[in-house]
């Protein structure tokens, strides 16, 4: 197969990137199954095998970097906290309940300290970033950015931040799991790492967990690589085959899914019984009146929209965000919905009738 020098889309490069090379290889990369190797002494944990590669391989072309997989998105997200070992890590305060729990545990023992912030005040955020380099020095900051924030979709100034951030030599990891690669490139606007929970939108059909990180840093992804050997937090076989079949049509997906989000979020902004109503891709969010006791009704009525805690699916899912502990600061009418890809009017209609029972 010979390789064309020509820019191509990431409709193709989805569907392209990461294929075997070889005469009579077959179509797809193979579910290799395997912990050890003939002869070369290679073993799954520490060298990987084809089937993680070809995965790595297309979302890397995706990304523009180097990519990692692991177990799941949490598996990533510590990898990078381990690799990167800062002292400060400065983080949105509305951002992944399991991201902050996992630092909150970091710094009840020690390991770190937190800073949060509102990550839409860039002034603010980089301020927070430069009194923290002053205290421990900028190799041992970091600017974790999620973008859009989950759930209230709250959007940083991503290239700002990357920018600032660069400028001081303070590290940057973009939590890219809504925008998914379809919405944004982060290492492209001077992000050091981005990761994503491929769980989400990557795999595409809630049947997987796995998770990503990416790097055009050799120095940062050799650190990465390390943080999954010694960890192990390696993905498995049929999960990483699972993960490149759903990207082939995640560009199609998630076109097709932001189209419906989006004229739900318009039909929602219209309708009296909602305060207020955002979406950003296939994310979507509002805020039902009556608070806690509404949105719950709400969930309680609809008939099509699966009522489910995860995201990313063909499927549209939601569910009121405020009833997670680590979502407690969240307003509690707040509803936090995936939008799929069946027909919008059907969509439309469920949760409409849905949001009735309340009024």
């Amino acid at each position: 197969m010979t390789d064309q020098n020509f820019s191509r889309s990431p409709r193709t490069v989805a569907v392209t990137a990461g294929r075997p090379q070889n005469d009579n290889d077959p179509l797809n990369a193979s579910i290799v199954l395997a912990s050890n190797f003939q002869s070369s002494g290679d073993y799954a944990r520490t060298h990987g095998t084809s089937t993680w590669a070809a995965l790595e391989t297309a979302v890397g072309a995706l990304e523009g970097g180097q990519c990692l997989s692991f177990s799941t998105g949490m598996a990533a997200a510590s990898a990078i906290l381990f690799a990167l070992h800062p002292s400060v890590v400065v983080l949105p305060a509305v951002s992944y309940l399991g991201v902050r729990a996992l630092l909150g545990d970091m710094q009840e023992h020690g390991h770190v300290r937190v800073v949060s912030v509102d990550i839409v005040d860039t002034k603010a955020v980089m301020s927070s970033v430069e009194t923290a380099v002053s205290e421990v020095g900028a190799d041992r900051v970091v600017l974790w950015i999620e973008t859009p924030t989950n759930p209230t979709l709250d959007e940083a100034e991503l290239e700002k931040l990357c920018v600032a951030a660069n400028a001081i030599k303070v590290t940057t990891v973009v939590d890219s799991t809504f925008a998914s690669p379809m919405g944004q490139q982060p290492l492209s606007l001077g992000a050091s790492v981005v990761m994503h929970s491929g769980t989400k939108f990557i795999g595409g059909h809630s049947d997987l967990m796995i998770g990503l990180a990416l790097t055009n840093q050799s120095e940062i992804f050799e650190k990465l690589s390390r943080a999954r050997v010694v960890q192990g937090a390696t993905p498995g076989a049929l999960e990483s085959f699972l993960a490149l079949r759903g990207l082939r049509t995640l560009p199609l997906r998630y076109e097709a899914a932001t189209k419906n989000a989006t004229e739900i979020c318009r039909r929602l902004q219209a309708h009296s019984a909602i305060e207020w109503a955002k979406n950003v891709g296939p994310m979507l969010s509002y805020i039902v009146k009556g608070g806690a006791v509404a949105a719950d009704k709400v969930c309680a009525s609809a008939s099509m929209i699966i009522t489910a805690t995860s995201l990313g699916g063909v499927e549209t899912t939601m569910e009121r965000r405020q009833k997670y502990a680590g979502d407690a600061h969240v307003n509690p009418g707040l509803i936090r919905m995936s939008v799929g890809i069946e027909d919008v009017e059907d969509l439309i209609r469920d949760i409409t009738q849905a949001i009735n029972v309340i009024k």
